[in-house]
């Protein structure tokens, strides 16, 4: 039943209307938004599968990678808070709903009183036979029943629901968010630990040079200039070597914050170059409608401020409630449960606005406002899902094209060495060129690391733009302790 069919009820059908119009609730009714959803992605992966609902992490084939997920799940600080925010709904909820029924409460008192005797019509003082201290008991049971003829309770509760709702998909994207950023903390941290080994062993390969120059020099078949070089070359990769191991200290201290621990050392498994590559999730753009949190999370604040409008709009409408009292009450406790001494009293008080300066419409254009905002909340949510995945698959397709002609690079570097040793062994060029050689092989495998990290971050970055089921996986795998 619509608004304009609730004003047309007439006041002699008010007890019928508490039994027959429980469906009638001012304000507007939810409905989804229409969506301009693209038809396909921008690229289109021919290797893409349907791994969305899965835990995708254990396609990185690490036990100790998943060993930290599922320490993360059970005891990082923002899941726990994002679960206490659910409870928290779930009261509110409870409370808001519980309005819908008749509140019923008890109480007793029992007492003992003195009057004045020098007040009253007649002073107690000029009669001494009255007795001016007594005991009073009394036991009641009290009824109140606010009949919500328009909805506003109803509207509340729907509000509240969807407030509940919203949290909860506010904690599956902190689970989300969680997931991959101890995935992508911990291949970040493989991919340093690679580029501190490359610096180590390059390092080493040129302090051996400086070595061997540096005693050719003593014997006169090499000049000051070159040992010099050799040696320039040796203190650029070693100061290399504190800013990597740096760089893995806090790396390691911010993925423990993310384990819920103290800061400290974290364990390893599997090297950069022995993890494998997830595959490439698929999915159609109106799947995010489904699979993304934070987009169901946006709905619901919607559906929520909807309801409010009802709430503040039912307030023009009188209120009807019931109220009933039942009891017992006496001076004398051994008389308190007898016929004389009981008490009761029913009611049914309505109250109705007349004139509130306009408080009443200042809260319904509130209330509209916030419905406004929290529909363009929902669509700026919607077109941020679709720049982020459109990302990702771009960040993934061109990543993977990088790094095979990074390694082709490095191929054709590895052969420039080799010919550039080769050369100056043979006295055809200067060490100058063996030197350029190298720095740029050293430079390229940095590259070609770093790179290989970024495809795995393209990855999970995708499988967080994705969405889908293996968010309710992971809460699964803390469920069942596994």
């Amino acid at each position: 039943m619509n608004k304009r069919t609730c004003q047309k009820i007439s006041p002699n059908l008010a007890l019928i209307a508490v039994f027959i119009l429980t469906g009638c609730m001012v304000g507007p009714d939810y409905k989804r938004p229409a969506v301009d959803v693209p038809q396909t992605w921008r690229f289109e992966d021919k290797e893409a599968k349907d791994v969305v609902n899965t835990p995708w992490w254990e396609q990185f084939n690490d036990p100790v990678l998943n060993d930290l997920i599922l320490i993360a799940l059970q005891e990082n600080k923002d899941v726990k808070i994002a679960a206490a925010r659910v409870e928290q709904f779930l009261g509110q909820y409870g409370t808001t709903r519980a309005f819908l029924f008749p509140q019923i409460g008890a109480g007793a008192s029992a007492g003992r009183q003195r009057l004045s005797q020098s007040t009253g019509p007649v002073p107690y003082e000029r009669d001494p036979s009255i007795n001016t201290s007594f005991d009073n008991f009394d036991i009641f049971v009290n009824v109140n029943w606010e009949i919500d003829l328009w909805g506003k309770i109803r509207r509340a509760t729907e509000a509240a629901r969807a407030n509940l709702l919203s949290t909860e998909e506010a904690r599956r994207a902190v689970i989300l968010t969680l997931v991959t950023s101890v995935a992508s903390s911990y291949v970040n941290l493989r991919d340093l630990d690679k580029q501190l080994e490359v610096t180590k062993q390059t390092a080493k390969s040129y302090k051996e040079s400086y070595d061997l120059f540096s005693l050719r020099f003593k014997y006169g078949t090499v000049s000051q200039t070159e040992v010099s070089q050799t040696r320039a070359q040796y203190e650029q990769a070693a100061s290399n070597i504190p800013f990597f191991e740096k760089a893995i200290a806090q790396q390691e201290n911010a993925l423990s914050v993310l384990l819920g621990r103290n800061p400290g050392p974290i364990p390893r498994g599997k090297t950069i170059d022995e993890l494998m590559f997830p595959a490439v999730p698929a999915g159609l753009p109106s799947d995010l409608l489904l699979n993304r949190p934070d987009i169901r999370q946006a709905e619901e604040n919607l559906v929520a401020a909807n309801a409010n409008i009802g709430v503040a709009k039912a307030q023009y409408y009188p209120t009807l409630s019931l109220t009933g009292l039942f009891g017992f009450a006496s001076m004398d406790l051994s008389n308190l449960f007898k016929g004389p001494a009981k008490m009761w009293s029913y009611a049914a008080p309505v109250t109705a606005p007349i004139f509130t300066a306009g408080a009443i419409e200042g809260q319904v254009r509130s209330a509209e406002a916030v419905q406004q905002q929290a529909l363009l909340r929902y669509q700026q949510v919607i077109q941020t899902a679709f720049r982020e995945v459109d990302d990702s698959l771009v960040d993934h397709r061109r990543t993977r094209e990088q790094l095979a002609a990074l390694a082709r690079e490095l191929e054709a570097l590895r052969e420039y060495v080799r010919l550039s040793r080769l050369r100056y062994d043979n006295g055809y060029t200067s060490y100058l060129e063996v030197l350029y050689s190298e720095t740029l092989l050293y430079n390229a495998e940095l590259t070609n690391t770093q790179v290989q990290g970024t495809l795995f971050q393209a990855l999970v970055n995708l499988y967080k733009a994705m969405g889908g089921g293996w968010v309710v996986e992971a809460e699964n795998k803390v469920a069942k302790g596994q």
